[in-house]
C-alpha cells in the first residue's frame, strides 16, 4: 500500500469511529458509565459533521471547475469552422460513396464520370441503384464525355432500365469534356443542403489499369462550401457535342 493511499484515508472520521466503539464495549463492561459515552457521542457527531460538510464544498469547488471546463470546451467549439472539403482516402472510398448516394435527395447532377465504375453488378448495386431507386431523389442527370456513350448505351442503361424508378434518370448530355474533374452534385437529407463527392482523373486521385480508371482519393465538399457554386458554373460551360 503506498503512501499517498494511506494519506487519502478519512483519518478523522475512522478515529472517531475507533473512539465511540471502544466506549461503546467499555459501557458494556460496566468499565465506564453514560455520562462517559454521551460527551464522547456527541464529539463523534460533531466531527462527523465537520467532514459532512468539507466534503460539501469540496464538491461545490469540483462541480465549479466541471462547469467552467464545460463552458471552455463550448467556446473553443464555436470559434471552430467544419472543413469545407474532406479528403476520402481509399479505405473509406466505397462507404463514402455509399452513404452519399443513400443521403442524396432532390435533383442531382452526375458530371463528367467513368462509366465503366458501374459496369461490374455489384459496384452499380452499391453505388448508383440505391439513387435510382431513393424515393427522395426527384431527378438524375447525367452529363458525360463523348468517350462514355458507348459504354452507357450497353452497359449502364440496360442495369437502369431495370431498377425500381428508372424514369427518373434523365437522357445524358453529351459534351466534349476533358479527363479533369468529376462530381457528383446532390441535396444531402443529413445536412439539409446541397454537398458534393468531387474527384480527379489522373494520378494520384484515380488509378489507371488497362480496362479503366479506378477513383483511389475523393473529396467530400461540404454545405456551404465556396467550392459549389464553381461546380454549378463548370457544368453550365461545357461545350456541347458538335
Amino acid at each position: 500500500m503506498t503512501l499517498k493511499k494511506i494519506i487519502s484515508f478519512e483519518w478523522d472520521a475512522i478515529a472517531g469511529i475507533i473512539a465511540a466503539v471502544i466506549a461503546l464495549i467499555l459501557h458494556l463492561l460496566h468499565i465506564v458509565d453514560e455520562h462517559v459515552i454521551l460527551p464522547i457521542v456527541l464529539a463523534l457527531i460533531a466531527l462527523l459533521l465537520i467532514n459532512f460538510m468539507r466534503h460539501t464544498r469540496n464538491n461545490e469547488i469540483t462541480a465549479e471547475q466541471v462547469q467552467h471546463a464545460l463552458q471552455a470546451i463550448n467556446n473553443i467549439q464555436s470559434t471552430l469552422k467544419a472543413p469545407d472539403v474532406v479528403l476520402v482516402g481509399p479505405r473509406h472510398l466505397r462507404s463514402a460513396n455509399e452513404q452519399f448516394v443513400r443521403q442524396m435527395s432532390g435533383d442531382t447532377l452526375w458530371y463528367n464520370l467513368c462509366m465503366s465504375m458501374y459496369k461490374p453488378q455489384p459496384l452499380f448495386d452499391a453505388l448508383l441503384r440505391p439513387a435510382v431507386e431513393n424515393p427522395l431523389v426527384k431527378s438524375i442527370q447525367f452529363v458525360l464525355d463523348e468517350s462514355q456513350r458507348e459504354l452507357w448505351q450497353q452497359e449502364i442503361q440496360p442495369k437502369i432500365a431495370a431498377c425500381n424508378g428508372s424514369e427518373k434518370v434523365r437522357a445524358p448530355r453529351w459534351r466534349d469534356l476533358s479527363k479533369t474533374v468529376s462530381f457528383i452534385l446532390a441535396d444531402n437529407q443529413s445536412s439539409g443542403d446541397t454537398e458534393a463527392l468531387l474527384s480527379f482523373w489522373g494520378e494520384p486521385f484515380m488509378a489507371q489499369t488497362t480496362t479503366h480508371d479506378v477513383p483511389r482519393f475523393i473529396f467530400h465538399v461540404q454545405k456551404n462550401s465556396e467550392l459549389l457554386p464553381h461546380l454549378v458554373e463548370l457544368e453550365r460551360n461545357a461545350l456541347p457535342r458538335i
